[in-house]
């Protein structure tokens, strides 16, 4: 993440709720991706995928794969930073990766990598990503 281009980043942030625990006060899987999607809905639209484009253009971004490792547990009441990153790009898919740490210590909790495709709707059919986006993305990625 050293080194990465901001243009291609996007950072949350949530407070650990009740809601987003097990009995035991420690945040569950589900939370994690709940805010992992929040944070790459964002970055998405930070890099041209906002869902109106989207609409318009009856393509939408789809998770193909989505790898989660799991550092440290969150709990009840911490405030959890969420960084996405845009890791790489090619014709008809895109990955990105998330680090998710505990903002009263920075402490990493979670490291995730998703594989993303577009999809044509309501064909559901894989497109090739624009090429105006690819190479918008590829210019951030070299700079």
């Amino acid at each position: 993440m050293a080194g990465m281009n901001p243009e291609l980043m996007f950072h949350t942030e949530d407070e650990v709720m009740f809601y987003d625990t097990d009995c035991g006060g420690v945040v569950h899987n589900l939370a994690y991706l709940r805010m992992i999607e929040t944070c790459r809905t964002k970055l998405g639209a930070k890099l041209g995928m906002d869902y109106k484009t989207m609409s318009d253009l009856q393509q939408f971004a789809v998770v193909v794969r989505h790898e989660i490792d799991y550092v440290r547990p969150a709990v009840l009441g911490d405030t959890i930073l969420t960084t996405g990153w845009l890791q790489s790009v090619d014709r008809a898919r895109f990955w990105c990766d998330f680090e998710m740490r505990r903002a009263s210590n920075n402490d990493l909790l979670v490291r995730a990598h998703q594989q993303l495709a577009l999809v044509q709707m309501p064909q559901g059919r894989p497109v090739r990503i624009p090429a105006e986006w690819r190479a918008r993305w590829l210019e951030c990625m070299e700079s």
